[in-house]
């Protein structure tokens, strides 16, 4: 697999470049969650990041590489919209 050295900032992963795998089409996974074990022994906190477009290029408008921005309220989920799916 091919990795993807790719910035962090705000959060606790502020200024540090890693290297992410990237996907199929070139691209690193649009959530970035690091758990964290907690000192205690208890549960891990986890720490989201989501990925923003680093640029635009001039001509095109395209992205110039990604970097990955803390989101405090932690990942967005959502739940699928299919009529079969619903509860009950």
């Amino acid at each position: 697999m091919r990795s993807e050295n790719t910035a962090f900032t705000g959060g606790p992963l502020d200024g540090r470049v890693l290297p992410v795998l990237v996907g199929p089409t070139g691209h690193p996974p649009k959530w970035y969650e690091v758990p964290v074990p907690a000192a205690d022994g208890g549960p891990a906190t986890v720490y989201a990041y989501r990925r923003v477009p680093a640029g635009h290029s001039k001509r095109l408008g395209l992205p110039r590489g990604w970097v990955y921005e803390y989101a405090p309220g932690g990942r967005e989920r959502h739940s699928p919209k299919w009529p079969w799916s619903k509860p009950g």
